[in-house]
């Protein structure tokens, strides 16, 4: 819009404008006031997506981390690290998710694909985090995503990977992970109904978990796995309303002991949304802390200000994916 200025005669005399009315100052005061309350009352504008740019940075990054072997790096080797890294696994698994949700693939699927299958250990069951290292717990439940991420067939490993689940897995983090790689593949365990009155038995009377500000990570935690095994979450209103509480005002969530917010912990709240069909309180906050957790390389970090990592870069994927949806 062209706006009128004075004429040439007037701007010499100090830009006054005959017969201009007097301003009323007190309207104008009035007027700023109910702009500056209209502002703030307005919501915040959504954090903008990843352009088709920043994407395809995290796609290099991510294919630049898989090794000559077929796994990947948990992150870019780095000066400051004793020894260098080694694909494996868990990273492996990472990769190929973030890599899926950002719409790319690896530099060589068939290698990836033998690198998963090298970790397995048929006389057990389980699988290894690299290759000829034995078998655990939580590097089977990985293992099994692993072989769905690399389109491999699910029949060679999934009935050693239930019975080594079912018998291995004990503590809440085995169980939970336990639950994650089964419902991959679409099993349950026998020991599904032990396993939820296990996690029953750790239950607030309000059907949360956890105490303080350990809640919100607590019950994301324990939801998911309810719900993977089968379970129902009792009164989810209030199990909703206690994740979206834990919110932080830097808009991720975060241990209660460590006041620096991480993906990790988002990432277990916000599952845990997704499977009741709810979102973060604030969404876009969440969008903005991801953001700050990416680095210049493309990929992102588990908390702003640290290296990035496969692990970090599937956060900020899935995530932002559940965001979306």
């Amino acid at each position: 819009m062209k706006i009128a200025t004075p004429s040439r005669s007037h701007a010499l005399r100090g830009n006054a404008i005959p017969d201009a009315p007097r301003p009323d100052f007190r309207a104008t005061q009035t007027s700023l006031v109910c702009l500056a309350i209209v502002v703030l009352l307005l919501p915040p504008a959504p954090a903008q997506a990843q352009s088709r740019e920043e994407k395809q940075s995290t796609i290099k990054f991510l294919q630049q981390l898989q090794s000559p072997s077929g796994g990947f790096l948990a992150g870019p080797e780095h000066p400051k690290m004793k020894k260098p890294t080694a694909p494996s696994l868990r990273a492996t698994n990472a990769a190929l998710r973030a890599l899926k949700y950002f719409g790319g693939e690896p530099r060589d699927p068939e290698a990836a694909a033998r690198f998963v299958a090298s970790c397995f250990d048929k006389s057990s069951g389980g699988f290894a985090d690299r290759p000829n290292t034995g078998p655990d717990t939580v590097s089977t439940a990985v293992g099994i995503m692993a072989v769905v991420e690399a389109k491999l067939s699910t029949e060679p490993y999934a009935d050693g990977v239930v019975k080594y689940l079912g018998e291995n897995a004990k503590g809440f983090e085995e169980i939970r992970l336990a639950a994650a790689g089964l419902e991959a593949i679409g099993k349950r365990p026998p020991q599904a109904d032990d396993w939820l009155k296990q996690i029953r038995a750790m239950q607030n009377p309000d059907s949360t978990f956890g105490k303080g500000a350990s809640v919100a990570r607590d019950t994301g935690s324990a939801v998911a796995a309810v719900l993977r095994l089968g379970g129902k979450i009792e009164n989810p209103g209030r199990v909703i309303q206690a994740m979206k509480e834990g919110q932080r005002a830097n808009g991720a969530f975060g241990k209660a002991e460590v006041e620096t917010s991480d993906l990790e912990t988002t990432y277990r709240v916000t599952r845990s949304l997704h499977m009741l069909k709810a979102k973060p309180a604030d969404p876009d906050r969440v969008r903005a802390f991801i953001a700050k957790c990416r680095n210049a390389d493309g990929g992102y970090a588990v908390a702003p200000g640290l290296l990035s990592s496969a692990s970090g870069t599937y956060f900020a994927a899935i995530i932002l994916h559940w965001l979306e949806e």
